[in-house]
């Protein structure tokens, strides 16, 4: 059974005629009453009583024409449907997500939902490295990362950029005025985490550095930031620098100042191919978003 032929039972039905029917379809009556017998062999009922003058519905035809009106519909609304799904208006978009503050990240949802309300977002939270796995593997449709230069796999498309929080004694003459700067604070020691614990976090401060023609003074490790501000708070001068994951309760006598370069890139992760049509609307959304005269990130 084809669907063409439900839609010439049903046509011939409404005009009343195969000649008619076939005049609204846009096609040969021999084509139509073709069909229709297909129709009706493949069926094994009698659809309509034939004459030379009338063409009515068998009291068969009449049950099974409601059927036929039915399965029409039905194609009618998967093709819709269809239709919006390879448009990106519809469907679900599984999206990898960072820690921290989700004002930005909201923004970007709310004018999502302005641009496809019909699209729905999956938000999910994973450690970085398997959130990038799941984007290799699509499990995951994209995903937000930060301070990652590359991705082998992948592209990387920048969304926005924060600046960097630095922690250091409230007496340091930087702790007030304009933005420090690393060479500012190069002659105290850096609180820095090992490579191990968060290596493109690290690789973009020593990176900056090295661009810099600094060597940072080496500090006690990084252990935590509450445990590394109550250590600058109390112990020798030192310093440590960051990205805010959530609100910062700096001690009393700690500043907590943003550096003036580099800035902290969050990226899109996402597979290399042309991108889906929910990608390009939640693209659009990040670029609806962007401060006034920003490059988009």
């Amino acid at each position: 059974m084809e669907l063409r032929q439900l839609e010439y039972f049903a046509a011939v039905a409404d005009e009343g005629g195969f000649g008619r029917a076939a005049e609204r379809l846009g096609i040969v009556q021999s084509a139509v009453s073709q069909q229709v017998r297909r129709l009706e062999r493949e069926l094994g009922v009698r659809l309509f009583d034939r004459s030379t003058r009338h063409v009515r519905l068998t009291g068969d035809g009449e049950r099974l024409l409601a059927d036929a009106r039915a399965v029409l519909a039905a194609a009618g609304r998967l093709h819709r449907t269809a239709a919006e799904l390879a448009a990106g208006d519809q469907g679900v978009l599984r999206l990898g997500v960072v820690r921290g503050p989700g004002d930005r990240l909201y923004r970007t949802l709310d004018a999502l939902a302005e641009i496809a309300p019909r699209l729905q977002v999956r938000l999910v939270r994973l450690p970085p490295a398997e959130r990038v796995a799941a984007v290799r593997t699509g499990e995951l449709d994209a995903a937000l990362v930060r301070a990652r230069p590359e991705a082998p796999g992948l592209e990387l498309l920048p969304v926005w950029d924060d600046p960097l929080l630095v922690a250091l004694p409230a007496g340091h003459p930087r702790a007030a005025g304009s933005r420090p700067t690393l060479a500012d604070l190069a002659h105290l020691p850096l609180r820095l985490a090992p490579r191990a614990a968060n290596p493109p976090f690290h690789d973009l401060v020593t990176g900056a550095f090295r661009r810099a023609g600094l060597e940072p003074t080496p500090g006690p490790p990084f252990r935590g930031l509450q445990e590394t501000l109550t250590e600058i708070a109390a112990g020798p001068p030192s310093w440590t620098l960051f990205y805010e994951a959530a609100p910062v309760p700096a001690p009393s006598r700690v500043a907590v100042r943003p550096l003036a370069e580099p800035r902290l890139t969050t990226f899109l992760a996402v597979r290399p191919d042309p991108p889906a049509p929910p990608i390009r609307h939640l693209l659009a959304a990040f670029r609806a978003c962007a401060p006034a005269g920003s490059s988009g990130r």
